[in-house]
């Protein structure tokens, strides 16, 4: 199949999947590196015949990298994590990792490089999660520089970890708490503000990267139209789920508590890194570009959500909903 190859490393995350989507219905051959090619075989039907490919290959071995990259046009890196475990530290991913594929895309003659990092990302955070996504953006930097270099705020979209994990807690939980920096009160202060940026966008900021000129060795922070604090995003996580669940605000001492015994886990829900990180909000700076630098008007937190929040909602109002939209 003719075209342009790109080489999307993380293609079968959360972010992965659109992207590959992306450059599919652009007309581009995408292959997908993992480690294990079986997590992303879904995404076959994602283009025609033999324009999906798969490669198996670990971002921290030199030889699966320089192989996942050969021939390629364009490299995507969409690979990390948000707690460490084992060999898959952020130093391993973040920074060696993302100094691996840069290095490869440069010996390969890859045209274009674009890298993932993070909102927040910072040598002086007190995360060591955004310590190592500045990191990674260095080392990517030194290696590849006419890489572009994308900072998302947090990330909406049907298979998000965000507002599908507190709206499957408002289905078992009479309360939807948040973290601030406030004592236990209903009516306090609002937590932590985010500027949530939609998937879809990022995928297709992405994309743009690739394929629209002007866009080389520039880092741009991506984030939605509206920034929210802890409390309106469960207040929207309330109306969206139907539920009338207690929103309620928790010092941040209490979640240390909590994530000093829960990042034990083999998958935490909160680690003390995170907390640090939940500290810091996740706003745009306004001191570089962003989405509009692709043409894109960053889409509404309020006209997607609800598409995907419905499955937590009691089974007897999405009946009637149902029932309502037949008259």
């Amino acid at each position: 199949m003719a075209g342009k190859l790109v080489t999307v490393f993380g293609g079968s995350g959360f972010i992965g999947r659109h992207v590959v989507r992306q450059f599919a219905a652009a007309g581009w051959r995408v292959r997908i590196a993992e480690r294990d090619t079986r997590k992303a075989l879904f995404l076959k039907t994602a283009g025609d015949l033999g324009q999906i490919s798969f490669i198996p290959a670990s971002i921290m071995n030199d030889a699966d990298v320089a192989a996942a990259v050969a021939g390629a046009d364009a490299v995507i890196n969409l690979v990390g994590v948000l707690y460490q475990r084992g060999r898959r530290s952020f130093q391993a991913l973040h920074v060696d990792g993302a100094a691996r594929v840069a290095k490869a895309a440069t010996t390969a003659g890859v045209t274009h490089l674009v890298h993932l990092s993070a909102l927040g990302a910072s040598a002086t955070s007190a995360s060591a999660y955004a310590r190592s996504k500045a990191a990674g953006e260095a080392a990517v930097q030194d290696a590849f520089p006419m890489a572009v270099i994308l900072r998302p705020s947090v990330v909406f979209g049907p298979e998000d970890g965000f507002f599908n994990m507190f709206g499957a807690l408002a289905v078992v939980s009479p309360i939807l708490p948040f973290f601030t920096d406030i004592v236990p009160h209903a009516d306090g202060g609002g937590g932590p503000r985010f500027q949530p940026v939609y998937v879809g966008d990022v995928a297709a900021a992405v994309l743009g990267a690739v394929t629209e000129l002007g866009h080389c060795a520039e880092v741009y922070e991506l984030g939605g139209p509206r920034v929210y604090d802890m409390r309106g995003i469960m207040n929207i996580v309330n109306r969206e789920t139907m539920r009338r669940r207690w929103v309620c605000g928790i010092p941040f001492f209490i979640a240390e508590i909590k994530a000093f015994f829960l990042q034990f886990m083999p998958k935490p829900l909160l680690t003390p890194d995170q907390i640090k990180l939940l500290k810091q909000g996740n706003v745009l700076s306004g001191q570089a570009p962003g989405l509009e630098a692709f043409g894109l008007v960053p889409t509404a937190v309020e006209g997607i959500v609800g598409n995907y929040l419905k499955r937590f909602r009691p089974l007897q109002q999405n009946k009637r909903l149902r029932f309502a939209g037949r008259g």
